[in-house]
């Protein structure tokens, strides 16, 4: 079953989208007249994922792939929905999309083994983990400005039921304007499984009902400018977009300022170390 939240006359509705049809209640209406789509899911917390897939790690040009995986966290008011505008930092050039599979948890998970760890979980959705990468300089590792802006993380448009889904055989793409851009597979590409992610994290920490985990992101991230239009599409499960608009503020000097540094390029462009340090270092 496919599961979707709307507003409709300022009320927020949950309901299920069957075919083309939105039933909520004893509303009825087809999904392209919504007005207004809701994420399927309103997350105690985001739990996000670095490295997983192979072709994202070779494209680094790592000299050895991850053993492990690592994580951060991104707020809840980073969490929008299919058809939110994403919008472009003031000053900012280098704003990434990041297709993913968003796992939500169905039930508290602490201490599982990797067997167990799927029986944890409700279902699966789409996600996009936006960032902008002229902050690379300043986060430390946190990703707080990076990939924690309002609207840095929507879902949806649907949360579909973990017994519908194989999680080791989906296939992820995402689009920007019609044209293909990333493509990933969860049982060839992935090195760190979903139930692998679920058991570790669940080490450290309590995964409750309704987090969320962002599963991380095939090879060819990269920067898009306002007015495009970036997809992505999960067999199975659905397909979330949205449309980059530039940011009507003005950079007003509080705070950290946007910056291109070598780790701007190397993140957002998948450029070598190398190459990135000699262009920033040839930057009048």
């Amino acid at each position: 079953m496919r599961h979707v939240r709307i507003l409709y006359e300022g009320r927020a509705l949950a309901g299920t989208l069957e075919g083309d049809m939105v039933r909520a209640g004893e509303l009825e209406m087809r999904s392209a007249d919504v007005t207004q789509w809701l994420p399927p899911v309103v997350p105690g917390k985001i739990v996000a994922t670095h490295l997983t897939y192979r072709s994202r790690a070779r494209e680094y040009r790592m000299a050895q792939l991850p053993e492990v995986p690592s994580y951060f966290l991104k707020p809840t008011t980073s969490v929008s929905a299919h058809l939110a505008p994403v919008v472009r930092p003031a000053g900012c050039r280098f704003l990434n999309y990041e297709g993913e599979v968003a796992v939500v948890m169905g039930r508290p998970c602490r201490e599982v083994s990797l067997g167990e760890a799927l029986h944890y979980v409700r279902g699966y959705t789409v996600a996009n983990d936006w960032g902008v990468h002229d902050f690379r300089h300043a986060d430390r590792g946190s990703m707080l400005r990076v990939k924690g802006q309002d609207g840095f993380c929507p879902l949806g448009p649907a949360l579909v039921d973990a017994g519908d889904i194989d999680p080791e055989d989906l296939t992820l793409r995402t689009f920007v304007d019609g044209e293909e851009v990333q493509r990933g597979h969860t049982g060839r590409d992935l090195m760190f499984s979903f139930a692998y992610q679920i058991a570790d994290l669940a080490r450290l920490i309590t995964l409750e009902p309704g987090d969320v985990l962002l599963t991380g992101t095939p090879a060819n991230s990269r920067p898009v400018e306002p007015g495009a239009v970036v997809a992505v599409e999960i067999e199975g499960i659905g397909r979330l977009e949205n449309t980059v608009v530039e940011s009507a503020r003005s950079p007003d000097g509080v705070g950290v300022q946007p910056a291109v540094t070598a780790q701007t390029l190397h993140v957002a462009l998948a450029m070598a170390e190398d190459e990135a340090e000699r262009r920033v270092g040839s930057t009048p």
